[in-house]
């Protein structure tokens, strides 16, 4: 891990946050909208029949949290210059929606252009899956709204 991510604080509020919403599970298994899923939500490279040890998925979920930090930081460049929460709010939600639908959210847009209530707001519009509301992604996206928001 850099010692930028280090610095951040971002990555402990990520993980917390992360873990608190996603769970683990040591087996695979298919998320709401059929994707093959392991550990704390990670879904890259899993296939039915996959086992990991609880080692594993924490140590995996480590790594894929700093990647997408630093996915985040490139796509957003001014959570640089944010609150370490800003940008973990933000590395949950890409974590969950995929850096490429973050990049591209109204979160990151209005993140960009100082609209930082706007884009406190904006996490609350990705709480479906499959085209439907999902009562959990709802309270996900409000503790990432919180947290966005939370005060120096």
């Amino acid at each position: 891990m850099t010692a930028a991510l280090e610095e951040s604080g971002a990555l402990p509020l990520a993980l917390d946050l992360i873990r608190r919403f996603e769970g683990c599970r040591l087996r695979a298994y298919r998320d709401l909208v059929g994707v093959w899923t392991i550990g704390w939500g990670e879904t890259l490279g899993v296939a039915e029949g996959m086992v990991w040890s609880q080692r594993q998925a924490d140590a995996e979920l480590e790594r894929r949290v700093a990647q997408f930090l630093l996915g985040v930081f490139k796509r957003c460049p001014a959570l640089h210059l944010e609150p370490p929460q800003r940008a973990a709010a933000c590395v949950s939600l890409a974590y969950n929606i995929g850096l490429g639908a973050f990049g591209a959210s109204s979160v990151c847009r209005k993140t960009m252009a100082q609209d930082l209530a706007g884009a406190a707001e904006s996490f609350l519009l990705w709480d479906k899956a499959g085209g439907r509301r999902v009562a959990g992604l709802a309270r996900r996206r409000e503790a990432e709204r919180t947290l966005f928001l939370m005060p120096v």
